[in-house]
């Protein structure tokens, strides 16, 4: 069984600045392309960033200069860290991975339950 955990969200100023992390746990062979989404309320979920197993960085025009994605392989784990945060960040943020959990398996998406971000103005 593997899962995504999603932290760090909370209430925020516009302006201001917050650092998500998304932990796999479970039973996993490896961990390829992770990303991040977020669904608004009212709206479809969208893509955040991208990140391939060996750190190339993929971002929506939207975030582009303000937020950063990174990963630590050793711990399972990918962050982004969003900066000069607006009013119009505010969702529901997931992260999600293509994993496998063994060596003959093929490769699974699965999904975290999402953290939310509030930002003030």
């Amino acid at each position: 069984q593997v899962q995504l955990v999603e932290s760090g969200g909370g209430l925020v100023q516009a302006g201001g600045s917050l650092r998500l992390s998304c932990a796999a746990s479970g039973s996993i062979f490896s961990i390829n392309d992770m990303g991040w989404y977020r669904q608004a309320p009212g709206k479809q979920r969208e893509l955040v960033a991208t990140i391939t197993s060996g750190g190339k960085p993929n971002y929506a025009d939207s975030v582009k200069g303000r937020f950063t994605i990174s990963r630590d392989n050793a711990k399972n784990t990918m962050y982004l860290q969003m900066s000069s945060l607006k009013p119009e960040d505010t969702a529901l943020y997931y992260c999600n991975g293509f994993i496998r959990i063994s060596i003959g398996d093929t490769w699974q998406v699965h999904w975290g339950k999402g953290t939310l971000v509030t930002v003030s103005s």
